[in-house]
C-alpha cells in the first residue's frame, strides 16, 4: 500500500507557465523521489511596459512516500 504526500510549490520563469512548472519539478526532484504528478493550481504574471516579463505558478506536487522496508530491500 502506498502513501502519497502533496507539497505546494511556487515557481517562476521568464519563458512560460509550462517552463515554470518544469522548473518546479526539476528543483523538487533534487530532494524528492517518486514524484507522481504536478497540479497547476494558479497562474499569474508580472507585466512591465505592457509585456509579460515573468510567468508564475502555484503548483501541488504529489510524490509517493518510500517505506523504510522498501528502501532496505532495494539495497
Amino acid at each position: 500500500m502506498s502513501v502519497v504526500k502533496v507539497l505546494e510549490l511556487m515557481s517562476s520563469s521568464t519563458k512560460s507557465w509550462e517552463d515554470a512548472a518544469q522548473h518546479a519539478v526539476n528543483e523538487a526532484s533534487k530532494s524528492l523521489k517518486h514524484i507522481r504528478s504536478v497540479y497547476i493550481q494558479d497562474h499569474s504574471a508580472i507585466v512591465k511596459n505592457n509585456k509579460i516579463v515573468e510567468y508564475r505558478i502555484t503548483a501541488k506536487l504529489s510524490f509517493e512516500i518510500e517505506h523504510e522496508s522498501e528502501s532496505k530491500s532495494k539495497k
